[in-house]
C-alpha cells in the first residue's frame, strides 16, 4: 500500500542505498540520523518509550528540558522527569537548562558519573517568556561570552559523555545569533549542533527557514549539524537532508499524537516505502497504551492529567471525534478515558488533513522578553542566577 502523502511531498522519493550516513555523536551511532526533540511536558520516559516501540529503538530520544539548579538541589519532580525507563539501557539522553556555568557543570558531572547518561544536550533555544526573561534558553546566545563559558564548563564536567547544543536563529530578524552559536559550540568541544530554523520571536509560527540550516552547515564543518523545523512527514526529513546538506533531523511538533512517525522516518530514510498511518482504531489503541504508560510512571491522577493534552493531537482531523474532546480534556481515570472512546468507529482511515495540522498553542509571534539591560551588555558574561523551577509542562 502506498503511504499517505500531502501534496507538498507528492514526488519525494525514499532514500537511495547509502544516501544518508549514520549520525555519530561521541560513541553513539544513530542510524538513520533522526532525533526526538526535547519538549517540555512531552518527552518524558513514557512518550520516549512509545516512540521507541515504533522505530525499534533506532533513533535518539531526548528527555524534556531539566533545570540544572532544581536537579542539583534534588527537587523530587525534577528528579522524576530526569529519570529513564527500564527500556532505556543505551543512548540515555537528557537536555539541561540553566544560566549559571557552575551549576550546569555540577549537574553535568552528576549525570555523567552517577546517572549513567550517554548524551547531554543543552537548551539555548527555548523561547518561552519565563525562560528568556530569566536570561536563559534563546536569550543565552545573545551573550557569546556567557555561551562560551557554559559550553566549556559542561563539556569539561561531562568527561567522555558527548555534549550537544540546540539553539534558534536568534532573538528576532534584527538579532541573529545562530552562526556565532554554532562556531562557539564547535570551538568549545560540542559534538553536534542543532538549529531550530526560527527566531524566538517567531515561536512556532510561519515556515521554518531551512536556508539557515544550509548556512550553518557551511559554517560549522567539523561536527554534525542537525536541522529542526517543520518535519511533519518522513518526506519532509528527506527534503531537509537533501536541500540543506545537514547531518540529521530533529523532530518536534510533528510527532505529537503521532509517535508512529519515527517508524515512518526509519523506513523512508533507509530506502523503504513507509506504511500508511494507522486508522482510527489503531490510533485509539496507541492513545490507550500511552495513557497506561503515563499512569504507570506518574500514577493515575497525574498520568491522566498529562494525557489530556495529547487527546486532541491523536484525534486531529478524524470526523466525529471533536465532540469527544471536552470530556477527554477533563478525563481523570484510565477507565473513564476508555469508556469515552469505546463507541468511536475503528475503521476510519487516517485523514490527510492531519498530516500537517498545527500542533502547538497558536501561530502567533511575540516580542521576546529579556532581562533589563540585557541587550545593552552583550559583551558581559555575568549571569542571572538560575530560576528555582521551570520543569514540566
Amino acid at each position: 500500500m502506498t503511504a499517505l502523502r500531502s501534496e507538498v511531498n507528492a514526488d519525494v522519493p525514499v532514500a537511495r542505498p547509502g544516501e544518508f550516513a549514520p549520525l555519530v555523536i561521541g560513541d553513539m551511532v544513530v542510524d538513520p540520523p533522526v532525533v526526538l526533540a526535547p519538549m517540555a511536558g512531552i518527552t518524558n520516559a513514557p512518550f520516549r518509550s512509545l516512540c521507541r516501540r515504533f522505530s525499534q529503538d533506532r533513533c535518539l530520544y531526548v528527555s524534556e528540558m531539566i533545570t540544572a539548579r532544581a536537579f542539583v538541589e534534588g527537587h523530587a519532580r525534577t528528579l522524576q522527569l530526569a529519570s529513564f525507563g527500564d527500556d532505556e539501557k543505551t543512548r540515555r539522553s537528557i537536555q539541561l537548562y540553566g544560566t549559571n556555568p557552575e551549576t550546569l557543570a555540577q549537574a553535568a558531572r552528576t549525570l555523567a558519573e552517577e546517572w549513567g547518561v550517554h548524551h547531554i544536550d543543552m537548551n539555548f533555544g527555548c523561547p518561552v517568556r519565563k525562560v528568556t526573561a530569566s536570561g536563559g534558553g534563546a536569550a543565552i546566545p545573545v551573550k557569546p561570552g556567557l555561551l562560551r563559558r557554559i559550553v566549556r564548563s559542561v563539556v569539561k564536567s561531562a568527561g567522555e559523555v558527548p555534549v550537544t547544543i540546540k539553539f534558534r536563529k536568534g532573538i528576532d530578524a534584527s538579532l541573529l545569533t545562530y552562526l556565532e552559536a554554532g562556531r562557539i559550540g564547535e570551538g568549545e568541544g560540542a559534538r553536534a549542533v542543532a538549529l531550530h530554523a526560527r527566531t524566538a520571536a517567531q515561536l512556532y509560527s510561519g515556515q521554518a527557514d531551512w536556508s539557515a540550516i544550509t548556512t550553518l552547515k557551511e559554517t560549522v564543518k567539523t561536527i554534525p549539524v542537525l536541522g529542526n523545523g517543520d518535519i511533519f512527514e518522513p518526506w519532509d526529513a528527506l527534503r531537509m537532508l537533501r536541500e540543506t546538506g545537514c547531518d540529521g533531523v530533529v523532530v518536534g511538533r510533528g510527532c505529537l499524537g503521532r509517535p508512529w512517525l519515527f517508524g515512518e522516518l526509519c523506513a523512508a530514510l533507509t530506502g523503504e516505502e513507509p506504511q500508511s498511518p494507522p486508522d482510527l482504531g489503531a490510533v485509539l489503541d496507541t492513545m490507550t497504551t500511552h495513557a497506561e504508560l503515563l499512569c504507570a510512571f506518574f500514577g493515575e491522577k497525574h498520568g491522566m492529567q498529562q494525557l489530556r493534552k495529547f487527546t486532541g493531537w491523536y484525534l486531529k482531523g478524524f470526523p466525529g471525534t471533536k465532540k469527544k474532546l471536552p470530556a477527554l480534556h477533563l478525563v481523570k481515570t484510565l477507565d473513564e478515558m476508555k469508556a469515552l472512546i469505546a463507541d468511536l468507529p475503528r475503521d476510519v482511515p487516517y485523514p490527510e488533513v492531519a498530516l500537517r495540522a498545527r500542533r502547538c498553542k497558536d501561530g502567533k509571534t511575540q516580542e521576546v522578553s529579556l532581562p533589563q539591560g540585557f541587550l545593552e551588555a552583550r559583551d558581559e558574561d555575568l549571569v542571572i542566577d538560575d530560576p528555582e523551577h521551570v520543569d514540566g509542562g
